[in-house]
């Protein structure tokens, strides 16, 4: 599904982010992301959305060359991959069911598939009863269900999470990732960067680590501090 090849990532500033970067994705993976802040994770995950260009190297995803594609291409490359992030990012005006079916507004679908899909992935993350509900008057918890739902709502093919857990207390950080686990299970590969070494020690899911922009570690059922 995701193929890097030999990308880099260098800022104007001389910085290396990235260093020689190979990086095979199944569909279907569940792909922990680990090392230390700097590490090159973050960088990772923009260029996979296409936020940024590597500075060398092809980025090949469902068939298509990222690196290569035409401004016009980009969107559509974008709506296959969803993001969620540590900071939630919702519209404070906006309900929960307006937050998730803004996702799907801006990329022109029909108001028949939005009053479809909205309560159908409102009820996958445990939030059929909170649509008319707005972001101050949610736990945290329940903040990142509606970014995950929102990230979920145009049936991506991979979902990139960045720190998911990491304004969330242990017993919410665990219900979350029960939940990425049941959405993976349904067939979406999910990459995960984080630094919770006790969620990736337990689940024993496959884990790459980074360190100084390269790769240190590819590991099957790996923990988080080898190589980290």
């Amino acid at each position: 599904m995701l193929r890097l090849y030999n990308v880099s990532k260098v800022y104007q500033n001389n910085v290396t982010a990235l260093d020689n970067i190979n990086l095979h994705v199944r569909k279907g993976d569940f792909l922990f992301l680990v090392g230390p802040s700097g590490a090159g994770k973050t960088t990772l995950a923009r260029l996979i959305f296409r936020e940024e260009l590597p500075t060398r190297g092809q980025i090949i995803f469902n068939g298509k060359n990222v690196v290569r594609m035409r401004p016009g291409e980009v969107p559509f490359h974008r709506r296959k991959i969803g993001m969620v992030f540590q900071d939630f990012r919702l519209l404070p005006l906006k309900n929960v069911y307006e937050n998730v079916s803004f996702a799907l507004e801006v990329t022109g679908a029909p108001s028949k598939e939005i009053k479809r899909r909205v309560p159908e992935v409102l009820k996958l993350v445990g939030l059929e009863g909170k649509a008319k509900m707005f972001p101050h008057q949610l736990s945290g918890g329940e903040q990142q269900r509606v970014c995950v739902a929102r990230a979920l709502v145009n049936n991506p093919l991979l979902l990139i999470a960045d720190e998911p857990t990491g304004n969330l207390d242990p017993d919410t950080s665990w219900d979350l990732m029960k939940l990425f686990q049941r959405i993976n299970e349904q067939g979406t590969t999910i990459i995960m960067a984080t630094h919770a070494w006790d969620i990736v020690d337990a689940m024993k899911r496959r884990v790459v680590a980074l360190s100084r922009g390269r790769i240190v570690r590819d590991e099957e059922g790996g923990a988080y501090s080898y190589g980290a």
